[in-house]
């Protein structure tokens, strides 16, 4: 059976094997961040509503999940904000009384948080993780670009809340970007921040590949080594720290091999190889993150995107 709304299961550093739900559109997202590997968010909007008919994903899954794969998440992921849908609650219940021996994950900006309904729609999630970028409001804008009326002040104030009233763990991730947020003054908002939020864990990222902006460098070792050492009270990690994704047992090196094999013959955006190998475009991506780390294809700025060749 083909599947519209569901990806993988895919070779996820933090969380093993794990099936991908996309309740969002491409793309579809409250926030237009710069880092994003995903691409320019074409669709930003903070409107809740049932962008994918909750019914079809519930029946994707009833029928994935029937047959008992063995998985180590059911994740919520994909191209946008899988908050704006307002059927995730609705999801996240059913999968919690049919098929409780899954733990559930749910990718999210945070931005959000500051409803209490989406707040309340979480509660029966395992692990929820949210993203926390900035404190400063300046530095808020220029980083995560969110839709007018989403202030960092409201994001931060709802991680609070919900850390209060969810039972389950929360892994948050700062993705880091040199002399943007990496400031002592930054960082030491960052810190206090934190304090509050109380997260179980917390996850230092960088860039890894393009993302949507060129101005957007990787943050040297250095820089994440110095913030782990400020915030050493605190349960930190970075995520290059996790195992690498070709030793989840997931790993597919036959759609590794796939892209290699396109690309060799010209130059492809996520999007072109998405189209011709029929993979989900976050769960290539997953794989474009691996051949990147091995350093085995590289990107290159086009007019049309950004474009991914193999290295001769």
């Amino acid at each position: 059976m083909k599947y519209k709304h569901l990806f993988g299961p895919v070779p996820s550093r933090r969380l093993g094997l794990s099936l991908g739900i996309d309740p969002i559109p491409y793309k579809t997202c409250s926030f237009d961040c710069v880092y994003c590997e995903c691409g320019a968010t074409t669709n930003l909007t903070a409107a809740r509503k049932e962008y994918i008919p909750v019914d079809e994903i519930i029946s994707e899954l009833d029928s994935f999940l029937s047959n008992n794969p063995t998985l180590d998440y059911i994740t919520f992921s994909g191209s946008g904000e899988p908050t704006l849908n307002i059927g995730i609650g609705r999801i996240i219940s059913f999968l919690k009384k049919k098929f409780p021996q899954y733990k559930i994950a749910v990718l999210t900006n945070s931005s959000l948080f500051s409803d209490p309904e989406v707040r309340k729609e979480l509660l029966l999630a395992d692990v929820i993780m949210p993203s926390l970028d900035a404190v400063s409001e300046s530095i808020f804008q220029k980083i995560n670009r969110p839709v007018k009326g989403i202030r960092a002040v409201d994001v931060i104030q709802g991680l609070i809340s919900f850390r209060e009233e969810f039972p389950g763990k929360i892994w948050l991730e700062i993705f880091i970007i040199p002399d943007i947020n990496d400031t002592d003054e930054e960082i030491e908002k960052l810190y206090a921040v934190l304090r509050k939020i109380n997260p179980d864990l917390i996850q230092l990222n960088s860039l890894d590949r393009p993302g949507t902006e060129n101005w957007v460098v990787p943050a040297d070792e250095e820089i994440l080594i110095k913030i782990k050492n400020r915030f050493t009270d605190l349960p930190i990690v970075t995520i290059s720290n996790y195992q690498k994704r070709e030793t989840v047992k997931s790993y597919n090196f036959k759609i590794e091999d796939a892209i290699l094999a396109t690309i060799s013959r010209r130059p492809c955006t996520a999007d072109d190889l998405s189209e011709i190998l029929d993979i989900h475009l976050a769960e290539l991506n997953k794989y474009l993150d691996a051949l990147h780390e091995k350093d085995m294809i590289e990107a290159v700025k086009r007019p049309r995107g950004l474009f991914f060749r193999a290295k001769v």
